[in-house]
């Protein structure tokens, strides 16, 4: 984010007055001897002490030019340099001393903390350094104090700028990972929606189906013309209520671990709420119901709930088997119906989303299991799902 303007004159501020501040120290250090001053300054002594001034001044433009500050200071010790030799018009007091003035530490900083190119930061600080230095003249004490003059800012320079590109990092890092836990917040009321639309769908397409299946068988037995039209317009509203339950509802995505979905124990029910309306169905469980896990149960209930909705809905007539096998590895159930001896309504086909199928493949492969539907060879259809008998989840260890 881009400072404002308050910060901008905070920095600005606070940068006048480093370079006032390394003006007055030069200016101090040099006149007591410590730098370039000779024992009898004249009028040029006296100008470069001006210009080394206006040199540490250019402080104030360390983080917008810093190679622009650097290359002021280094012409001004190249200067000095010149002057006592070879041209020979200053004499230092003392000429083991450090020509450059002490603002050289904080404009050696710049180039590495506010200057992107890093390639010239070094190639300047390395002109810098020997400017500074004076290798034509060794001396170990000029030498090794002209280093830590380039030498301290940059290493400074690096901490620092590492140190804010990881908290830029940290930062970012947790704004993503904030952005992110919001929109799993809202995948999964979007997830939670889908399935209580998709468990909705499931139940009153099941139960709404039996109701129409018995209003038509009632149309064709009573005898009563006041029934027989009652028992129409009953079948006829509930196939409109499953066309607009079709529309309303969404396809289900995740399989909840912790519903009140009946389990195994249920199968018996499902298949007599589908023998009272006429459906012929024969059940086989080999096998003890124990072996199947809460969620297995679950599972299979729903594949069985699923078929026998087919059945009634697209084969009238046929004859039904459904097999339950249980073992300490798997879980598998069939459901296999002939073919249909009468005409399906195309009323009550057609109220189905069309994914009922697609739909309970995704729950089984939910608890790695696998389903098989597909048309027999003799006309009929068959539903074959393999589930493994333990699934763990939070209910199994109570």
């Amino acid at each position: 984010m881009a400072d404002g303007p308050w910060h901008r004159r905070h920095w600005v501020a606070v940068d006048v007055a480093i370079a006032a501040g390394f003006a007055l120290l030069d200016t101090g250090t040099t006149l007591i001897g410590a730098s370039w001053w000779p024992h009898r300054p004249d009028t040029l002594a006296w100008v470069m002490l001006g210009v080394q001034a206006l040199a540490c001044a250019s402080l104030a433009f360390r983080r917008v030019a810093p190679l622009a500050v650097v290359g002021v200071l280094g012409a001004f010790t190249v200067a000095v340099t010149l002057l006592i030799s070879p041209a020979g018009v200053l004499t230092p007091a003392n000429d083991t001393n450090v020509w450059a003035p002490y603002a050289t530490l904080v404009a050696a900083y710049g180039p590495f903390f506010y200057q992107q190119n890093r390639r010239t930061a070094f190639l300047v600080l390395a002109a810098f350094t020997l400017v500074i230095m004076r290798p034509w003249e060794p001396s170990v004490t000029v030498m090794t104090i002209g280093l830590l003059r380039t030498a301290v800012g940059p290493l400074l320079a690096l901490y620092f700028d590492a140190r804010r590109r990881m908290v830029f990092a940290l930062v970012e890092r947790v704004e993503r990972v904030e952005r992110e836990r919001h929109l799993l917040a809202e995948q999964a009321r979007a997830e939670e929606r889908a399935r209580l639309a998709g468990e909705m769908h499931d139940v009153v397409t099941h139960r709404v189906s039996l109701m129409v299946l018995q209003a038509g068988a009632l149309r064709v037995t009573a005898q009563d013309e006041g029934t027989r039209q009652a028992a129409e317009e009953l079948r006829a509203a509930g196939c409109q209520a499953l066309e607009e339950l079709r529309d309303l509802v969404g396809i289900l995505r995740t399989t909840p671990e912790g519903d009140q979905t009946p389990s195994v124990g249920g199968f018996a029910d499902l298949v007599a709420e589908s023998m009272a309306v006429g459906t012929p169905i024969e059940l086989i469980e080999d096998g003890d119901p124990a072996l199947a896990s809460p969620v297995v149960g679950r599972t299979a209930y729903r594949v069985l709930r699923e078929a026998l909705t087919n059945v009634r809905k697209h084969a009238p007539g046929a004859q039904v088997t459904v097999r339950v096998e249980y073992d300490e590895a798997q879980v598998r159930i069939t459901v296999r119906n002939s073919a249909p001896t009468g005409r399906a309504s195309s009323a009550l086909a057609g109220t189905g989303s069309g994914m009922g199928i697609a739909h309970l493949r995704r729950r089984i492969e939910l608890v790695h299991g696998t389903l098989r539907a597909g048309p027999c060879s003799d006309g009929g259809f068959s539903v074959e799902a393999t589930l493994p008998a333990y699934v763990p989840t939070a209910e199994s260890a109570v």
